[in-house]
């Protein structure tokens, strides 16, 4: 299989464990380059269904051309609505692989690596008003401030927005290239790449409201994955896996188990195994973007 548009984290572990029914229907909320897909496909007999999700057109030309896949170009944020809609509920699994796809870290028109110079956009929906050049202009200190600190866990946060704010006056921020002079006396000598990783991480989690999407996935999962489902994340910084984490362990996205009057609690999914599982270091030698990976598995509860 070519991965040359992505190359997929955890493939044979994250679908060997979503498909445990080959005659069932499941879900890949982020197509990407394809390959978490066209390996379920490879795993389902022609009674099985995939249907996918993903917001970004430049996918289209990549998918399969298979009677049992359905596309939907759109947010996985509404998957409730359009799954309901397409009556695929309930279904046997879902998969979410979140994050940035290869393809898009390694062009230079979309804005999301900080190594090349380009437009400073980082909108997976090229449609979508809401770009990097918005946030950065036209946010307020408190906005911007709120991002840096939350998003990216920026430890120089105060100094990063408040130089920001006094460079864009009058000059409007438009490109990476111009976007790092201006942060430049805020980034370390020593560790640059990490700092503006965390710096355009936060800016794009942002921009395409990617918690949001996150935490509604999580909540609407209860009422789409059928008794002894499966829910299979894998996540890329630790604001994604805290809150997968906390759902998994508690039923809730703050991580506190909540009991009725006889001291019952609900919770949808139970992990197996009850921690992440990481990439080995064959595969992180393979593929740098593994070196973060954590995948979580819920097996759906029956008494929800």
């Amino acid at each position: 299989m070519n991965y040359e548009y992505h190359n997929p984290v955890l493939l044979k572990e994250s679908v060997d464990a979503l498909v445990t029914n080959p005659d069932g229907t499941y879900v890949d909320v982020t197509f990407g380059g394809g390959g978490h897909s066209k390996y379920i496909l490879s795993k389902l007999t022609a009674k099985g269904r995939l249907i996918s999700f993903d917001r970004d057109q430049d996918v289209l030309d990549r998918l399969p051309n298979d009677p049992r896949f359905t596309f939907i170009q759109h947010n996985f944020q509404f998957i409730k609505q359009f799954l309901t809609y397409g009556e695929f509920v309930p279904v046997d699994g879902i998969l979410g692989d979140l994050g940035i796809s290869s393809h898009q870290i390694d062009v230079d028109n979309r804005g999301f690596a900080h190594r090349f110079d380009g437009p400073l956009d980082m909108r997976m929906d090229a449609n979508a008003k809401l770009s990097a050049q918005t946030v950065i202009n036209d946010y307020s200190e408190e906005q911007i401030l709120h991002i840096f600190n939350t998003y990216g866990e920026i430890k120089n946060a105060f100094k990063l927005t408040k130089t920001i704010l006094s460079h864009r006056k009058g000059n409007r921020i438009t490109t990476i290239e111009g976007f790092k002079n201006t942060i430049s006396e805020c980034t370390p000598k020593d560790t640059p790449a990490k700092y503006l990783s965390q710096v355009f991480q936060a800016i794009r989690i942002e921009v395409n409201g990617e918690l949001k999407a996150l935490e509604q996935l999580l909540i609407d999962s209860e009422s789409l994955i059928k008794e002894n489902g499966t829910f299979v994340i894998l996540s890329y910084h630790s604001l994604e896996d805290r809150l997968v984490k906390n759902y998994f362990q508690s039923g809730n996205l703050v991580g506190k188990k909540h009991t009725d009057m006889y001291g019952w609690s609900t919770q949808p999914f139970v992990g197996k195994p009850n921690k992440a599982i990481v990439p080995t270091e064959e595969e992180v030698n393979n593929n740098k973007r593994a070196r973060s990976a954590k995948m979580r598995i819920g097996i759906r509860n029956k008494w929800n």
